[in-house]
């Protein structure tokens, strides 16, 4: 409640009372009370501060998708990349259409192992000439960031086999491969498959690798590309990295291992190691 308050004259008489402001009913500058004239329309600092807010958020959108692409991009050219598989060659590991995801950290700064399954561009012919194919802009565009498999490219995806020095043979009298003489169970295989009706002996050199396909029946891998200048071997350089993941379909989405429990008893290759010479 406001007070009254009457204060003296110099001659001595009371002046007239004044209402001092009730600080319970007193309006603020900027509240109601002064924009008793208001139309309704927002003030301009009000609209000011909308459209920075709009913008602020705008910013904020466009430098996370900024970030997102960078990152997919260094992703794919230093750690991941995606591919897809064409062919039945792998089966039932890898389906025709599945998509994956490769660790391009193998074979450098990681070493290669036995079992891996890696994707290397064919630089011997294995593959038959591909007919160009037109790309729209969009997927041009998420192919460089890393989000979409490169179709363009002639990349074939296959198991290592055999390391440099090691000593592939097939078969053995139960009609298994062996490597350095150690016999191979090879669950991995299609269904039915044997693990190779094509007799070979052959000593992997220094800097290649020789590799096949789980679908043994359906896959045209070192065995049958002996007749290639690389005599059926993959250079490591060649080798784009080591398929580590499905990641489509959805109903397939898992981790590739390498079936350490089948290469774990292969001794290291013997130095010097020769392929068997053929009977007469």
């Amino acid at each position: 409640m406001a007070r009254s308050f009457r204060r003296k004259s110099p001659s001595g008489a009371e002046a007239p009372a004044t209402n001092a402001p009730d600080p319970d009913t007193e309006s603020a500058p900027g509240t109601a009370a002064d924009d008793a004239g208001d139309t309704g329309r927002p003030s301009k600092r009000r609209k000011k501060d909308a459209d920075h807010g709009f913008g602020a958020w705008l910013k904020e959108i466009a430098t996370i998708v900024v970030i997102a692409l960078v990152l997919s991009f260094l992703i794919k050219t230093f750690l991941f990349r995606a591919f897809f598989i064409p062919s039945g060659s792998m089966e039932e590991t890898l389906e025709i259409d599945d998509r994956i995801f490769v660790n391009q950290l193998v074979p450098q700064p990681f070493d290669l192992q036995r079992g891996d399954i890696v994707v290397f561009r064919d630089t011997e012919g294995w593959l038959p000439p591909q007919a160009a194919v037109q790309v729209s802009w969009l997927k041009e565009a998420l192919i460089f960031i890393g989000l979409a498999p490169d179709e363009s490219q002639q990349h074939l995806v296959k198991r290592v086999i055999g390391l440099p020095g090691d000593h592939v043979i097939c078969c053995d009298a139960e009609g298994r491969l062996t490597v350095n003489g150690e016999p191979l169970d090879e669950p991995y295989l299609f269904p039915g498959a044997n693990p190779s009706d094509l007799p070979f002996d052959v000593v992997v050199p220094e800097g290649k690798v020789w590799v096949m396909g789980d679908h043994r029946n359906a896959s045209a891998d070192s065995r049958a590309n002996r007749d290639k200048p690389g005599e059926g071997f993959v250079a490591i350089e060649n080798i784009e990295g080591k398929a580590a993941v499905i990641a489509w379909p959805l109903t397939r989405i898992g981790f590739l291992g390498n079936h350490p429990d089948v290469f774990g008893g292969v001794p290291d290759p013997e130095p010097a190691a020769q392929p068997t010479p053929a009977g007469p």
